[in-house]
């Protein structure tokens, strides 16, 4: 199995091809969106990609999911208790961080960080993969 770091190079290539940004940008803590720019319709791309670059498959909403199914999931621009579950659920790569204490729905895409994919892509790959 692939080290993190070995994982980590990859999808920094990856955010690189996709996004078009300095591979210096790409660190471990760097936000797709306010960070590298990443815009909801690049989203699909860096699935693609991911997919194609580490030989694994991503179901559709489950690493970016969409709407959360609670019908009032946020409140006065804040994620409810029953919202943050959901995303907590959704998002289990997610490192929440100092979120929880200030669920605030503009600061819910500053989870999705390079970080992130690594462990996703991390608990993706099967034992013995290189």
């Amino acid at each position: 199995m692939p080290t993190n770091d070995e994982i980590l190079e990859k999808v920094r290539s990856t955010l690189v091809d996709a996004l078009g940004v300095d591979e210096d940008d790409v660190t471990p803590d760097a936000t797709l969106f306010r960070d590298l720019g990443a815009e909801s319709i690049d989203l699909l791309d860096i699935v693609f990609r991911l997919e194609r670059n580490f030989g694994i498959k991503i179901p559709r909403g489950e690493l970016f999911p969409e709407n959360v199914s609670d019908s009032e999931p946020a409140r006065n621009g804040k994620l409810t208790p029953t919202g943050l579950t959901e995303m907590e659920q959704r998002m289990p790569y997610a490192d929440p961080g100092g979120f929880e204490s200030n669920p605030e729905v503009d600061k819910l895409l500053d989870l999705y960080t390079v970080d992130m994919l690594v462990q996703y892509v991390s608990s993706k790959l099967p034992a013995g993969a290189s």
